[in-house]
């Protein structure tokens, strides 16, 4: 993470929301730091999309406070917005004007922006090639690219994207990345929200996991992971055996192949793998033990789980992604 990790972006906190006495947000909180890729992860219908409408004064929350660079959106909505680049679900640009032409629509509607910023802009996102191109004419990750040049003429110091990779093919979601990673290398604060945890995973930070609502989890990505535990795999010779000596071992467990979230490519390539949950100082001894029975021991390897299994430990299993 690129700049003071202590100088917080964004304070969100007690963030609710009543629909009539319906709650649909309850007690979200959380910080963005300067220079940090912040994920915000939850499924579809967790609250994603109604908090950010809160984070830019869409709607108004029920309570709770939400300050961007000092300011507060509730009592100095304008001043905190200023700070704040926004796409809320798909950015929504005219097709029949070039993207050029869409910028300088967008750039009438704040104060300040000039020829020389929209130019800026275009080649910061990497349209400057095709910027005087119709935008009907564009790819769904060349119009994802113009609505972050919009969100950018303001100079904001917090970038907010709602779903950025909704439908981009894998080289567009790796392009996207990339991009969010030197935005933030640059300094500025980047809030992604996402049901992919993969991308989650690789693009972010910090992450704050939400469900139902209500925010579950806030931390530093492989913290959080590391939380889920690590697998220990082992690759033997006489996998029976060996399951018998795990089995009814309490510092050990022992995971079915239907339950544990290991990526099946790294498993594929193994004959019969056994995978358990142990401490790594018990690794030693188990290998030790295992030979002493006369046990062939072809490979060990320990795998840390994937925030998909911390956020199915934290919700109790809801699907996501």
């Amino acid at each position: 993470m690129s700049g003071n990790a202590k100088e917080i972006v964004m304070s969100v906190q007690g963030l609710q929301k009543k629909i009539g006495r319906k709650p649909i947000i309850r007690e979200v909180s959380f910080e963005v730091y300067a220079g940090e890729i912040f994920g915000f992860l939850g499924p579809n219908g967790s609250g994603k999309t109604t908090t950010i409408r809160m984070l830019v004064d869409l709607i108004k929350p029920t309570a709770g406070n939400i300050v961007v660079c000092g300011d507060n959106v509730r009592t100095h909505p304008e001043r905190a917005l200023s700070h704040i680049g926004c796409i809320v679900e798909n950015p929504e640009m005219y097709g029949f004007m070039t993207g050029w032409e869409n910028l300088e629509h967008f750039a009438r509607m704040q104060k300040g922006i000039s020829e020389e910023r929209i130019a800026e802009v275009a080649e910061i996102v990497g349209l400057d090639q095709r910027i005087h191109d119709k935008v009907k004419n564009y790819s769904l990750g060349m119009r994802q690219r113009l609505g972050i040049a919009q969100a950018l003429l303001g100079k904001p110091k917090l970038l907010i994207l709602d779903e950025p990779t909704n439908g981009l093919d894998p080289k567009g979601i790796k392009e996207l990345r990339e991009f969010i990673r030197m935005l933030a290398e640059g300094g500025m604060s980047l809030f992604i929200s996402s049901h992919l945890l993969s991308e989650i995973q690789l693009m972010c930070d910090r992450v704050a996991i939400i469900a139902h609502g209500e925010v579950i989890a806030v931390g530093e990505v492989e913290e959080l992971v590391s939380q889920a535990g690590t697998y220990t795999i082992w690759q033997v010779d006489r996998p029976v055996a060996t399951r018998e000596m795990f089995r009814n071992q309490p510092e050990i467990a022992l995971i079915p192949d239907k339950e544990h979230r290991i990526d099946e490519a790294l498993l594929s390539a193994m004959n019969d793998p056994i995978v358990t949950v142990m401490e790594e100082s018990q690794v030693t001894e188990w290998v030790k033990r295992l030979v002493d029975a006369g046990i062939g021991i072809l490979s060990v390897q320990r795998v840390a789980p994937s925030l998909e299994e911390l956020f199915l430990k934290l919700t109790e299993g809801e699907k996501i992604g």
